[in-house]
C-alpha cells in the first residue's frame, strides 16, 4: 500500500491520537534550556525535564513528528549524506511517549498494531529485538503479540564497553533515565545483502530498523548503580524517511517521493541530467537541513551552531558548482523544499523570503572563495599525485580552513573523491588555538543527579501584589538540604507561595527581603527549580527554619521598572516588525530595572531613518495609554488570537496572553505596566549587530528615558562648542595661511611690472585665487613698488573678480575706481571704491584679455 510521506506522518499522528495521546507540535532544532546538545537529535529531547521529573503536563502521553539534526558534536553524519542510503543532516522523528503513564506491554502493542493494522506491513516482514536480559520485553512479542521465538533477537552489551553504549540500551548520557530498548526491523528481502540483527553482517541493508522502543526504568548515578525510576516511562521514535521508503517500496531513503521533489528541482537549478548523483542527493539533503535551522534562529556564522550551518551550506554549495552550476543556486529550493513538507513546512513557508536571503547572501560570500580554495587544493593534491603520496597534510588542510573558508570535512570529500586521505590528526593540532569552533561546539556534559532536586511546588502569587505570606517549604546550603540557617548563611529559600518573580523570559529575577519573627533573609536573586521558586541569598540577621512563617517582600521600586522595561520590548517587537518586516523574530532578551536590551533576526544595520521611526511608534503607543492585558488561555485560542511565541520559550497548554490594543499581541508570563503610558517615554541608546543576521537594541524608559536625552543634549552642546572652537581655530590657521599664499603670489607676479610714462604699473591676471587675498595682494605690491598703480583680475567659477590700487602720491592723476570700472564696463560689469582701492566684477571671461590691454592707453593719457 503506497502511502505518501506526509499521508504516514499524518496517520501516525492520529493514531496516537486516538490512543489518548496529546499531539505536540515539533520542538526548536535549537534545544530549550540544554546544555548538553548542539542540536535537537531525537523526538524525546523536548521531554527531558517530564522524564527527568522536573516539568509535569497536563498530559501523560504525547505523539509528536520532531524535526532533528545530526551534522555536529557526538551525533555528526554529515561525512555520510549523499553516499549512503540512510544518513541524513536533517529528519523527521516519529515518536510516542509515555510519562509515566503506560509501559511495555502498551508501547510495544501500539507499535505492532500501527505497523501491521494501520501501515499494513507483513507481519513476516518484521522481526524485534530485544535487551539481552529483558525477559518481560521477550514474553511480551512472544506471548502476547505472537512473534516466533526464532525472530526475537537478544542484544547485549557491546563487548568491552559500557552498558549505555549498548544497540539495545539506551540512556540519556553518563548520568540519568536509561534503560532497555526493543527495536523493530524490516526485512528487504533475501535480494539485498546483510544479515539479522547481533550478526556481523547486521550492517547490510537488508535489515533495516525502522521503530525503536526505550523503555526508561532506571536512573544511572555519577558512580555507575543503577536506581528503579518510581514512574518508568516510555520513548519510541520511527524515522519518517525509512517507513517512507518501505511503504513507497523503494529501498534507499533518496527514492521516496520528498526527496525525489528536491533531487529534482536541484537538477533544474544547477542543470545536472543525472537524477542518480550523489551530489544532487547531498544538495537535496543540506536544503532541509539549512532551512529549518534557520527557521529556529540559527545563522551562519564561524563558531557554534551557526558554524555547522556555515559548514553544511558550504558543503550543498561545493557539489552544486561540481555539477556545473552557474551563479547562486541554493536558495531557489526553499519554496520547492516548503510545498513538499505539506503540514510540516507552513513555518518555513512564513519565513521563507528570510531563509532565501540568508541562503542567498552565505552562497554569494562563499562564491568569492572558492574558486581560489579550489586551486589550492588541487594544486597540492596534484603535488601529492606527483610525488606519489596519498595523505594531505594537515597544516594544508588549515589554511584551506583558515584562510578561505573550507571546513575539513569540505577538503576530506574533495580530497576522497581523488582518492586522497587528510591528515585529521595534523588538522587538529594546527587548530589548537581556534579550538572554540565547530567540533568544540559539541562537547556539551552535565550529570544530570548533581543539580538540586525538590519535589516542592511553589504558587507565584506576584501578579497582583509584591507583598504576601508563605512558609518555607525548605532551605538548601551549597546544594544540600538543611532544616535551618543561621546569621551569615548563604542559602536557597522555597516557599509554598510567593510573589518574588523568578528570572524568565530575559526579566531578571526580583530581590527584597523574606521576613520573620526571629530573622531576616536578604534574596539577592530568584530563580525557577523544576516547579518551586528558589530565593537565592543571605540570611541578614536571626534564624530560620523549614516550616518557620514568613512576610515575602519584593523590592518594588526595582519590580516596577522592570515590568516598565519588559513592557516596552513587547512594544518594541511590535514596532520592528511593522517598519522593518515580519520576518523580524526575537531571539533574545534582557531586562533589568535600568535598562532593556533586545535581540532580533535582521540581516541588516537598522538605518538612523528606521530607528527613528520604531522609536516614534513606541512612543505613540505609550501616549495612546491603552490598557495592558492579560488574558489565560489554552495554545490554541492564543494562537487564533494571532498571539506570536517568543524564543527560547516553552509555553504550559494553558498560556498567559499579552495585549496592547491591536498593536501588540503576544504569549509571555512575566510582569508588566498595566497601561502603555505608564512607561512615560521610551529612548532607544544604541543598535548594532552581534552575530550574523542578529541585531541588538538598548534601550530605556521613564526617567532613564529623560535622563538618557538630557545626557544626549549635554553630550550635544559640548561637541557643538568643540567644533566651534576648532573651527574658529581653523578658520584662523587658514586665514593665516591664505594671507601667506596671498603673500607670495604677490611676489610671483611682481616680474609684471612695467613702466608707463616713468610710473610703476602691474596689470595682471590670475586663475583661480582666493577672491579674499586680492586687496592683501594689492596692499603688498603697492608696498613693493613704493608708488605706482595696481590692477589685478581674478578668474574663478566663471566670474571675474577685479581690484586696483594707487598709491597716494598718483591719486590725483588716476583715480582707482575710474580705472577699475574701465575694465568692468567692457566685461559685463562695474564697481566702485575709494581713489586709493576699488573693486569691480565681470562676466565676460573671454572679454577680459582686450580689456586689459586698453588700460596702457588709459593710463598713458593720464600719466
Amino acid at each position: 500500500m503506497y502511502m505518501s510521506t506526509a499521508e504516514i506522518r499524518s496517520a501516525f499522528l492520529k493514531f496516537f491520537e486516538s490512543k489518548g495521546h496529546q499531539i505536540v507540535e515539533s520542538s526548536s532544532l535549537v534545544p530549550h534550556n540544554d546544555p548538553t546538545l548542539l542540536f535537537t537529535n531525537a523526538g524525546m529531547n523536548q521531554f527531558k525535564d517530564c522524564f527527568l521529573g522536573a516539568d509535569k503536563r497536563s498530559y501523560t502521553r504525547a505523539t509528536t513528528a520532531q524535526r532533528c539534526v545530526r551534522a555536529g558534536g557526538k551525533h555528526n553524519d554529515l561525512e555520510n549524506v549523499g553516499f549512503t542510503a540512510r544518513h541524513h543532516t536533517f529528519f523527521e522523528m516519529l515518536g510516542n511517549f509515555s510519562f509515566g503513564d503506560y509501559f511495555k506491554h502498551d508501547a510495544i502493542g501500539f507499535a505492532w498494531e500501527f505497523l501491521t493494522e494501520v501501515l499494513c506491513l507483513p507481519k513476516e516482514k518484521l522481526l524485534v529485538t530485544v535487551y539481552e536480559t529483558d525477559d518481560e520485553a521477550f514474553d511480551i512479542w512472544n506471548k502476547e503479540i505472537g512473534i516466533p521465538a526464532e525472530r526475537i533477537i537478544r542484544i547485549g552489551d557491546k563487548k568491552g564497553g559500557k552498558a549505555y553504549e549498548s544497540d539495545n540500551f539506551w540512556a540519556m548520557g553518563d548520568t540519568g533515565p536509561c534503560g532497555p530498548c526493543s527495536e523493530i526491523f524490516y526485512d528487504h528481502g533475501e535480494h539485498i545483502w546483510g544479515g539479522r540483527p547481533g550478526t556481523p553482517e547486521e550492517d547490510g541493508d537488508r535489515f533495516i530498523e525502522i521503530w525503536n522502543n526505550v523503555f526508561m526504568q532506571f536512573n544511572r548515578q555519577s558512580d555507575g548503580t543503577m536506581e528503579p525510576l518510581p514512574k518508568p516511562s516510555v520513548d519510541t521514535g520511527m524515522g519518517i524517511e525509512r517507513i517512507s521508503a518501505i511503504m513507497q517500496s523503494v529501498h534507499s531513503n533518496y527514492e521516496i517521493d520528498v526527496f525525489q521533489t528536491l533531487i529534482k528541482a536541484s537538477a533544474d537549478v544547477v542543470g545536472c541530467d543525472d537524477l542518480s548523483s550523489q551530489s544532487l542527493r547531498v544538495i537535496a539533503d543540506h536544503i532541509r537541513s539549512c532551512s529549518y535551522l534557520i527557521v529556529d534562529g540559527v545563522m551562519p556564522s564561524n563558531e557554534g551552531r551557526g558554524y555547522v550551518l556555515r559548514r553544511i551550506i558550504r558543503r550543498a554549495v561545493r557539489h552544486g558548482n561540481k555539477l556545473g552550476a552557474q551563479g547562486v543556486f541554493f536558495h531557489k529550493l526553499v519554496g520547492v523544499l516548503a510545498e513538499v513538507m505539506g503540514e510540516a513546512g507552513v513555518e518555513l513557508k512564513n519565513q521563507q523570503p528570510l531563509v532565501e536571503k540568508i541562503l542567498r547572501i552565505e552562497e554569494e560570500n562563499f562564491g568569492r572563495t572558492l574558486e581560489r580554495g579550489m586551486n589550492i587544493l588541487n594544486d597540492a593534491l596534484d603535488a601529492l599525485k606527483a610525488e606519489d603520496k596519498s595523505t594531505l597534510d594537515g597544516e594544508t588542510v588549515f589554511k584551506l580552513y583558515d584562510t578561505y573558508g573550507f571546513p575539513a570535512d569540505l577538503t576530506n570529500d574533495v580530497a576522497r573523491e581523488r582518492q586522497f586521505d587528510i591528515d585529521e590528526a595534523g588538522f587538529e593540532k594546527a587548530m589548537e588555538a581556534q579550538r572554540k569552533r565547530a567540533r568544540e561546539a559539541g562537547n556539551f556534559g552535565t550529570d544530570y543527579n548533581a543539580t538540586i532536586k525538590t519535589e516542592s511546588e511553589s504558587e507565584f502569587c506576584g501578579y497582583s501584589s509584591t507583598k504576601g505570606s508563605s512558609k518555607i517549604a525548605e532551605i538548601f546550603v551549597d546544594g544540600v538540604q538543611s532544616e535551618s540557617l543561621s546569621a551569615g548563611d548563604k542559602a536557597i529559600i522555597i516557599l509554598d507561595e510567593t510573589p518574588f518573580y523568578a528570572e524568565s523570559g530575559g526579566q531578571c529575577g526580583d530581590l527584597g527581603v523574606l521576613k520573620t519573627e526571629l530573622g531576616l533573609f536578604q534574596v539577592e536573586d530568584t530563580q525557577k527549580l523544576s516547579h518551586a521558586i528558589a530565593h537565592h541569598g543571605v540570611l541578614a540577621e536571626g534564624v530560620l527554619s523549614t516550616g518557620d512563617s514568613v512576610e515575602a517582600i519584593v523590592d518594588d521600586e526595582r519590580r516596577l521598572a522592570s515590568s516598565l522595561n519588559h513592557t516596552a520590548t513587547h512594544l518594541l517587537h511590535a514596532a520592528l516588525r511593522q517598519v522593518l518586516g515580519t520576518h523580524v523574530a526575537q531571539k533574545g532578551s534582557l531586562v533589568k530595572p535600568e535598562s532593556l536590551r533586545f535581540d532580533f533576526s535582521h540581516l541588516e544595520a537598522v538605518t538612523p531613518i528606521e530607528l527613528r521611526s520604531v522609536e516614534r511608534l513606541v512612543n505613540q503607543q505609550i501616549r495612546r495609554n491603552n490598557d495592558v492585558v492579560t488574558e489565560v488561555t489554552d495554545i490554541e485560542s492564543a494562537k487564533q488570537k494571532g498571539a506570536m511565541a517568543l524564543f527560547g520559550e516553552k509555553y504550559d497548554d494553558e498560556v498567559r496572553v499579552l495585549s496592547m490594543g491591536d498593536f501588540s499581541v503576544e504569549l509571555c508570563g512575566g510582569i508588566h505596566a498595566s497601561r502603555t503610558g505608564d512607561l512615560g517615554l521610551f529612548r532607544i541608546t544604541s543598535e548594532g549587530g552581534i552575530a550574523a543576521g542578529i541585531r541588538r537594541i538598548e534601550a530605556v524608559t521613564g526617567d532613564a528615558a529623560l535622563d538618557a536625552i538630557e545626557h544626549e543634549k549635554t553630550d550635544f552642546r559640548l561637541k557643538i562648542s568643540d567644533m566651534v572652537s576648532k573651527a574658529k581655530q581653523q578658520d584662523k590657521l587658514i586665514q593665516q595661511l591664505k594671507d601667506k599664499i596671498a603673500t607670495a603670489e604677490s611676489a610671483n607676479i611682481m616680474g609684471k611690472v612695467q613702466e608707463i610714462a616713468g610710473t610703476k604699473v602691474l596689470v595682471a591676471a590670475l586663475e583661480g585665487a582666493d577672491n579674499k587675498n586680492l586687496r592683501t595682494m594689492v596692499d603688498d605690491a603697492k608696498n613693493r613698488v613704493g608708488s605706482g598703480v595696481i590692477l589685478i583680475a581674478n578668474i574663478a567659477n566663471n566670474k571675474v573678480s577685479l581690484i586696483a590700487g594707487v598709491t597716494k602720491d598718483l591719486t590725483g592723476k588716476v583715480k582707482a575706481g575710474e580705472l577699475v570700472n574701465l575694465v568692468a564696463q567692457q566685461i559685463g560689469g562695474k564697481g566702485g571704491g575709494r581713489p586709493d582701492m576699488a573693486q569691480a566684477g565681470g562676466t565676460d571671461v573671454e572679454a577680459l584679455p582686450e580689456a586689459l590691454k586698453s588700460v596702457q592707453g588709459w593710463l598713458e593719457e593720464r600719466l
